[in-house]
């Protein structure tokens, strides 16, 4: 398996286990994951945000951890990544204001290279108009979102993944498993246990 170099778009209040967990299991298998943040650079930090399911109308937040980007924003090109992936949490609803960042989005997608969005992210893939004629799954309250977009949203568990051509999206982090191994997927990534 040859490392894959992967982008991480993330913003403050991202949520933490959707942006922790996929950034160490993506480098404990090889692959090179650089995390970056508009107008931020590598050393410089975001906060996030830990969104739990209590048994409320939707998940409670919590204070999560600050998290130390790697790259500078600055300097991302997506032709020098083999793949994108989205954090939820809050940050997509500001991240999809960002120009450079929609414009990323665009370039991976059109290069037909993964793209990997869990919870909340569909909110930027809706705003880079790439779900017109699509099904993906997100955080339920997106729904109406996806479908604005032209897209066809999957009402799937939330411990599940959906897969799309080059989209791999997700619920929320209860679905970090599948999602994470539909993405390896993708990457063509192979574990031999």
């Amino acid at each position: 398996m040859a490392a894959k170099k992967i982008l991480m778009l993330v913003g403050d209040y991202a949520e933490d286990y959707e942006t922790m967990v996929p950034f160490q299991a993506l480098q404990m298998v090889g692959h090179t994951v650089h995390v970056v943040c508009p107008d931020k650079k590598a050393g410089q930090s975001v906060r996030t945000a830990v969104h739990d399911f209590e048994g409320d109308q939707t998940y409670s937040e919590k204070p999560g951890h600050n998290f130390a980007l790697n790259a500078d924003f600055a300097g991302v090109h997506a032709e020098d990544y083999d793949a994108l992936l989205i954090p939820g949490g809050r940050a997509p609803e500001y991240l999809r204001l960002n120009a450079t960042v929609i414009e990323l989005v665009k370039a991976f997608d059109a290069a037909k290279k993964p793209i990997a969005a869990v919870c909340h992210g569909a909110q930027l893939l809706a705003a880079a108009g790439v779900l017109k004629g699509r099904a993906c799954s997100a955080y339920p309250a997106c729904a109406p979102e996806v479908r604005l977009a032209g897209g066809d949203y999957v009402d799937i568990p939330v411990d599940q993944a959906h897969v799309e051509g080059n989209l791999v999206t997700a619920p929320a982090w209860p679905a970090h498993p599948a999602w994470l191994a539909k993405f390896l997927e993708l990457l063509g990534t192979r574990i031999d246990l």
